[in-house]
């Protein structure tokens, strides 16, 4: 029974099974959706207040996002604590730092180039979860779980976006 979570690869049934299991706790205990992208803005609001003081939290964004650690906070260093745990019992972890890939780009000759091309799309990816209301967490788990018609829509275009990026890379 416990063989499983030594293995290199779970079932994505199971995985998608438990991650459902939890959204439905989350709902249960915390009354809120299972989701992450805000407790990155919130971490923001943190770390530009170290560089432009205590004004950053009067903007009009942060008076409805509240620079504060809360649950989703938690979940985010969960998620990397539990990556971490997982990958050294699978026997997979690996020190590395940005790799090649196998995408052949200028970016992607040399280290400066691949820390540019994660940054950059780091700081894509977050504008675009915000713009949007919410990451694929947020939209594509709990969202859909409460059948909003803007989360179905939100998960059709990332695997819409997906396929299409794939499709250019590969």
């Amino acid at each position: 029974m416990i063989k499983f979570i030594f293995a290199d690869s779970w079932s994505p049934y199971l995985v998608g099974t438990l991650i459902g299991v939890l959204s439905w706790f989350s709902f249960i205990i915390s009354r809120k959706a299972l989701g992450t992208s805000t407790s990155f803005a919130r971490g923001s609001a943190k770390l530009g207040a170290l560089f432009l003081g205590e004004k950053v939290y009067d903007w009009k964004y942060y008076q409805k996002y509240k620079p504060e650690l809360e649950w989703q906070s938690m979940l985010v260093i969960g998620i990397v604590i539990g990556s971490f745990i997982s990958a050294v019992l699978s026997g997979e972890f690996n020190l590395a730092f940005l790799p090649q890939t196998e995408f052949e780009s200028i970016l992607n000759q040399n280290l400066i180039g691949r820390i540019f091309s994660a940054f950059t799309g780091g700081i894509f990816l977050g504008f675009g979860a915000r713009l949007a209301g919410g990451c694929t967490s947020g939209h594509g788990i709990s969202g859909t779980f409460q059948l909003s018609i803007a989360s179905w829509i939100s998960l059709v275009g990332f695997f819409v976006g997906g396929a299409i990026t794939a499709f250019l890379i590969f």
